[in-house]
């Protein structure tokens, strides 16, 4: 989201490529030569293994600094900046849509419920729709949560994250980066809370059919009551999961 402009080159190393995140991703993507949507692709470092593996790969972040530097480094995927949701005007049709890091609790709810529409009518028959989110449902029992510190090139650089304010409506997140004794990033926004339930009624109002779900990519169990993530895989009709 664009308040991470100043956040853009601490990035990859706050939030680096993950091997399992991708694997899991790479399931559902279908044969080389498909198309996948990235939305809230930050840098692109997703995109770009998909290029890597035959794909062809778009990414999508209202960041236009983090859309530079996706550019940048993997100049043969395709990177858009554009508000996520505006991705009705996208043309192209996708094997799989994806979003991680919680993207969607950017949206709030009458939003979320049009994007959903949208990312349906992206994709091909059969298609897969995987995301993930907060599990809201743990963390509405709370008033308050304090992520635990990312602590970066022997403790030079640390990555605070604090959700505040907690209500059924909106939660408050507040995130800091510090490079020693500077104050790299420091930003307050708004997010909408979304309870497992009300994504499940959300997805099928939009003709998604739930694959499955999961509290990470390691494919471990999901429990809407402990935990602190949660991994949908939504299709379309016809999907078969190669």
């Amino acid at each position: 989201m664009s308040f991470y402009s100043e956040f853009a080159s601490y990035y990859e190393e706050v939030f680096p490529f993950r091997d399992e995140v991708y694997a899991f991703l790479r399931q559902y993507a279908g044969a080389p030569g498909g198309r996948v949507l990235d939305i809230g692709c930050g840098p692109g470092h997703y995109c770009g293994r998909f290029v890597q593996d035959g794909f062809m790969s778009v990414g999508i972040d209202l960041d236009s600094q983090m859309i530079a530097s996706a550019v940048q480094k993997y100049p043969e995927a395709s990177f858009r900046s554009m508000d996520m949701s505006d991705i009705g005007i996208i043309q192209e049709k996708f094997r799989m849509v994806f979003s991680i890091g919680n993207v969607l609790a950017h949206l709030p709810r009458p939003a979320l419920k049009t994007f959903v529409h949208d990312v349906f009518s992206l994709l091909e028959p059969g298609g897969f729709w995987v995301f993930q989110v907060i599990n809201w449902d743990s963390l509405l029992l709370l008033k308050e949560y304090t992520f635990p510190l990312k602590v970066l090139h022997d403790g030079q650089l640390i990555f605070h994250r604090h959700y505040s304010s907690v209500s059924e409506d909106s939660v408050r997140f507040s995130s800091l980066l510090k490079s020693g004794d500077e104050t790299v990033f420091n930003a307050d926004v708004m997010l909408f809370p979304v309870r497992y339930e009300a994504y499940c009624a959300i997805h099928e109002e939009a003709g998604f059919t739930r694959e499955n779900c999961y509290s990470d990519f390691r494919k471990a169990s999901f429990w809407n009551k402990s935990g602190s993530a949660l991994v949908f895989v939504f299709h379309t009709t016809g999907s078969d999961q190669s």
